[in-house]
């Protein structure tokens, strides 16, 4: 299927590595032309390279962060500058704190205080840079990365899904408002990843993959480039009577779980 986005420019924060990362090569691969927003220099020009190389796509690496607010106006202004558009947002996160605990342990307001700028503000305000110039085109595509645990409440995940359920809400929102400047505004929930590309601190033991397998419909965790490619469909013309949805990449778990 051609995704009719060659030649369009995207923006995929936090794309230094994981999921962002995996999105934009993604995109490359349609030929589009990609911004990458991350804190590491050295990822971000290894990785615009690499894409350069491979899919003859123009690059653009921001460094800077999600959470500081003069980054977002200087991201921006450097894609405003380099391209003078922009088609495609995908709203990509970092994690809430670690370790992971039970809803009522959740007492340190610094967590959640933390959570809340790591999840939903940043995606609040870059969302209100990126309008105007998607506006501007008459055409646009924003995506934010949430969690299949805002459809099901998961254990130990209540700072992750109180936030990501608010970007969700946010969405719905901002879908119907922003419509009718031919902008589409959807979310991807996805949950059974494959994670092996995270550090050792936070990857899963054998044993919590065989569990998340089993809880799988499919028996088996997605991959990375298997939920890539959902975000570049909602990204895509074909897509474009698509608006206001949270589309769950889970392989079935909150499905299954139902009629458990």
């Amino acid at each position: 299927m051609d995704l009719g986005i060659s030649g369009k420019v995207a923006l995929v924060t936090a794309s230094s590595g994981g999921i962002g990362m995996n999105v934009a090569r993604r995109l490359a691969m349609e030929g589009v032309n990609v911004v990458l927003l991350a804190r590491s220099a050295e990822k971000l020009e290894t990785l615009a390279a690499t894409f350069r190389s491979e899919y003859g796509v123009r690059v653009l690496p921001v460094v800077g962060s999600m959470l500081d607010t003069s980054d977002h106006d200087r991201l921006l202004a450097a894609i405003e500058g380099e391209f003078g558009r922009l088609d495609i947002a995908v709203l990509n996160t970092g994690r809430p704190p670690s370790p992971l605990r039970a809803a009522l342990d959740e007492t340190d307001k610094s967590r959640w205080d933390q959570s809340y700028d790591t999840l939903l503000s940043c995606v609040i305000a870059i969302s209100q840079r990126a309008y105007p110039l998607m506006a501007a085109n008459g055409w646009g595509r924003m995506i934010a990365i949430t969690s299949a645990s805002t459809h099901m409440a998961m254990p130990h995940h209540a700072l992750s899904t109180v936030f990501r359920a608010g970007v969700e809400a946010y969405m719905k929102h901002l879908s119907s408002e922003i419509g009718k400047d031919g902008i589409t505004v959807n979310c991807v929930a996805p949950a059974l990843i494959d994670s092996s590309h995270r550090e050792a601190t936070v990857s899963y033991t054998a044993e919590q993959i065989a569990r998340r397998k089993e809880i799988s419909a499919l028996k088996r965790l997605g991959t990375q480039e298997e939920l890539a490619s959902v975000v570049a469909f909602l990204a895509s013309s074909p897509a474009g009577f698509v608006t206001g949805e949270s589309i769950r990449v889970d392989g079935g778990m909150v499905t299954a779980a139902l009629h458990r």
